[in-house]
């Protein structure tokens, strides 16, 4: 059988997964980098996060495959917002933390939106062949 990322083959399954542990990763990452080199790790962070969820939509050709991973990002960065009992957090309360989870949202839906191209192959398009 041939490797495929059509409906729901094991192949697309694990691709799934890999991306939603990657947007987390992201997530993860983004979250310590934009606070600690501000301006240039939120704008580090971002195109990161843009980069994995425009590869997910161009890999599975789907915009699943940008909401995947911007769920595993999402889960990730509102985990980093909660306080520890002993009043410890990730984020502190400056803009560069709110562009980040606002940007990053913002960045989502982007991705989602324009990522996938709708357009019929070439061979498709061309009558008379």
């Amino acid at each position: 059988m041939p490797f495929s990322f059509g409906g729901t083959s094991p192949a697309r399954i694990a691709a799934l997964a890999l991306l939603l542990v990657l947007g987390a990763l992201a997530g993860l990452a983004g979250a310590l980098v934009q606070s600690g080199w501000f301006p240039g790790g939120l704008l580090l962070a971002l195109a990161g996060a843009a980069g994995l969820f425009l590869g997910g939509a161009r890999l599975l050709r789907t915009r699943t495959g940008a909401l995947i991973p911007a769920a595993g990002w999402l889960v990730a960065v509102v985990l980093l917002t909660t306080s520890r009992p002993e009043g410890d957090f990730v984020f502190g309360a400056g803009i560069g933390s709110y562009v980040f989870l606002l940007g990053g949202m913002a960045v989502a839906v982007m991705c989602a939106t324009l990522g996938v191209g709708q357009q019929p192959p070439a061979s498709d398009a061309r009558l008379g062949k």
